[in-house]
C-alpha cells in the first residue's frame, strides 16, 4: 500500500510539472531598432532603392483598391506595446495607416517608434470596424475616452507587410 501512495505522489508530481504554464510575459522583443535592423522576410536592396513615398501609395491606391509588391519608405508613430504585431506610419497629411505582419509571423521591438523604414508587401485601402479600431486602441494603450469615442467604420489603408529594414 505504502509504494502505491509513494507512485501516486510521484506521478502526481512528474504530471504537474509537465503541465505547469510557464507565466512569463510577452512583449515585442527586444532591440534598438537601428539602421540595417531587418525583421520577417527582409528586404532586398533592388525593392528598397524602388521604395515610394506614403504620398504615392494613397495615390495607387485611389486608382486601385490593392497593390501587390511594393515598397513604401515612411516614419513609423506607433509600435503595439502588447507584441509588437503592428505599427503605424506617418501620412502626409498626418494621420496614419496601419500596418500588420504577413500570416502574424514576426514582430518588431517597440523602439522602432520615430524611426524610418521600408516596408516590403501588400497595400490596400479596407474598411476597418468599430470592434477593430477598439481591440487596436485598447493594444495601444489609449484613454478609455477616446476608445469609447470609437462610433464608426473607418477607410484606411491598411499594409501587410512580408520585411520591414530599418533605413534611418
Amino acid at each position: 500500500m505504502k509504494f502505491k501512495a509513494i507512485l501516486f505522489t510521484v506521478a502526481v508530481s512528474a504530471s504537474s510539472l509537465a503541465f505547469a504554464q510557464e507565466t512569463k510575459k510577452f512583449g515585442p522583443p527586444a532591440g534598438n531598432a537601428l539602421v540595417g535592423d531587418v525583421y520577417g522576410g527582409g528586404v532586398a536592396s533592388n525593392v528598397e532603392s524602388k521604395a515610394i513615398s506614403v504620398d504615392k501609395l494613397s495615390k495607387k491606391l485611389k486608382k486601385d483598391k490593392k497593390v501587390e509588391n511594393v515598397a513604401v519608405k515612411g516614419k513609423v508613430t506607433d509600435v503595439c506595446d502588447k507584441k509588437g504585431c503592428w505599427l503605424t506610419i506617418q501620412t502626409e497629411d498626418n494621420s496614419q495607416f496601419f500596418v500588420k505582419m504577413k500570416d502574424y509571423a514576426f514582430f518588431v521591438p517597440t523602439a522602432l517608434k520615430g524611426k524610418t523604414v521600408v516596408l516590403d508587401g501588400t497595400a490596400e485601402r479596407k474598411i476597418t470596424s468599430v470592434d477593430e479600431q477598439k481591440h487596436y486602441a485598447e493594444d495601444a494603450k489609449k484613454p478609455q475616452s477616446e476608445i469609447d469615442a470609437i462610433k464608426t467604420p473607418k477607410e484606411e489603408i491598411r499594409f501587410v507587410a512580408n520585411g520591414i529594414k530599418v533605413v534611418n
